[in-house]
């Protein structure tokens, strides 16, 4: 009885080992380089990643002093290193209560009519260097139009339609979503979360050219 337990146990002992000796193959085409740098993978949000580019988003707020630090500073950097290779799109979180909504409409707006970037950074100079508050003031608002190379009278009717404030409450939704506490936070190919002291500009680097390496030891 002994010896048949024996040669039972023997056999349970190969059967596993051939088991995980074919499973391992697969286990390692499966598993994903790992990435450098200090991020939050989030778990529940879908990657969007494309071979060779990197998509940011970039959650700011038009208030916020460090938002327009990044926006002279941190963003020309990456885009200098990586150029195309990175699609950068703002999304609007305020975090500084009681502020007129504004700029984030109007961003929005400007981002349907193709002129996003610039219509960004145009209201980041206003608010922080021209130091001008009466942004809703008609005749400021057709000079930042009019700068950013838009038609005055079609950007007012798409102000007026409700699109750009629906755009504005959906990308709250989305950071509230990610629990984005600070701004500026960037969102890395949909999951992969950088904020407070993750956004240092040589984490950032390495982060992003860590994604980008992965790609070719897939």
């Amino acid at each position: 009885m002994n010896r048949w337990r024996m040669l039972m146990w023997r056999l349970a002992v190969v059967v596993v080992g051939a088991i995980f000796l074919l499973s391992a193959p697969f286990s390692a085409q499966a598993a994903k380089p790992e990435l450098m740098g200090r991020f939050e993978l989030l778990k529940d949000e879908p990657s969007t990643h494309q071979p060779g580019k990197v998509k940011v988003i970039e959650f700011a707020d038009f208030y916020c002093p460090h938002c327009h630090q990044f926006e002279e500073m941190g963003l020309p950097l990456l885009q200098k290193e990586f150029g195309n290779k990175l699609e950068v799109t703002m999304v609007g979180f305020p975090v500084f209560q009681n502020k007129l909504p504004t700029p984030f409409d109007m961003y929005e707006q400007a981002k349907i009519m193709g002129k996003g970037a610039e219509m960004k950074k145009v209201l980041f100079r206003t608010i922080h260097q021209d130091k001008m508050t009466g942004i809703l003031d008609r005749t400021i608002r057709e000079l930042l139009i009019k700068e950013v190379g838009l038609d005055p009278k079609v950007f007012e009717e798409g102000m007026a339609s409700g699109r750009p404030a629906k755009a504005f409450d959906d990308g709250r939704r989305w950071g509230d979503r990610i629990k984005v506490k600070y701004t500026p936070t960037l969102l890395l190919d949909g999951n992969i979360k950088l904020e407070n002291e993750n956004m240092k500009t040589e984490n950032i680097i390495t982060v992003i050219r860590s994604i980008l390496n992965a790609d070719g030891k897939k």
